[in-house]
């Protein structure tokens, strides 16, 4: 289990107009059971990129931050928690239009 404590939104600005739509870079400080395998004593942040073209917003990349050393975490997402993160960014995208 996953909760998102708190998180900061950026919206990437593209100057060459190459990608289409908008983009999106999300931190999210999460806190993970001490039995989960993502569980590091100083915490773990998710970096996540999403994507709006149009009205469809998706994930197009993310992954996992060690606070202590900010070193990248070679894990992935369960289904339900992927769903989990992209109906929260789904949310706060849509707020701030």
């Amino acid at each position: 289990m996953m909760n998102i404590l708190a998180y900061t939104m950026e919206e990437i600005k593209d100057p060459t107009n190459i990608l289409e739509g908008q983009r999106f870079e999300f931190l999210l400080d999460i806190e993970v059971d001490e039995e989960d395998e993502l569980y590091t004593e100083g915490g773990i942040d998710l970096r996540v990129i999403a994507s709006k073209n149009d009205d469809a917003i998706k994930i197009a990349n993310y992954f996992f931050i060690q606070k202590s050393d900010q070193a990248i975490l070679e894990f992935g997402l369960e289904e339900d928690e992927e769903a989990d993160v992209l109906a929260f960014i789904t949310a706060h995208i849509t707020a701030g239009e």
